[in-house]
């Protein structure tokens, strides 16, 4: 497999959930300090779900694409089942051969998702 397979070059060049809500419920933003990545994930949540979610930042083509896809896998569903998501669910879906130093560019987006909803947990 390649590093930049198919999918993850049209989820750069075409992404399907990037962009910013109005009013979200959720928030959260982080960088890879090592290569400069950063990913923000706004989200509303409607009956303990991921009702509606949208990312944006400046990333490589590998941590944009892992965004794209992990807001539509995370969509509709429980903030549980969300939080249980882990790199392995977003590597199948890149169909790319991502070597150990690129990790961190398809976890950013996880570990993004995942920070908004602890902090909303832990807000009243």
């Amino acid at each position: 497999m390649a590093l930049y397979s198919d999918v993850i070059r049209e989820r750069f060049r075409q992404p399907r959930l990037r962009g910013r809500l109005d009013a979200p419920d959720i928030v959260f933003e982080d960088v890879n300090p090592l290569c400069g990545d950063r990913i923000r994930i706004e989200g509303r949540l409607r009956d303990g779900r991921l009702a509606e979610a949208r990312y944006s930042g400046d990333s490589c083509a590998i941590a944009g694409a892992a965004a794209d896809l992990l807001l539509e896998l995370a969509l509709g569903r429980t903030v549980e089942d969300v939080q249980a998501l882990g790199v392995g669910d977003l590597l199948e879906r890149l169909e790319a051969d991502i070597r150990p130093s690129r990790m961190k560019c398809v976890a950013l987006p996880l570990s993004v998702l995942q920070g908004a909803l602890q902090i909303k947990e832990v807000t009243p």
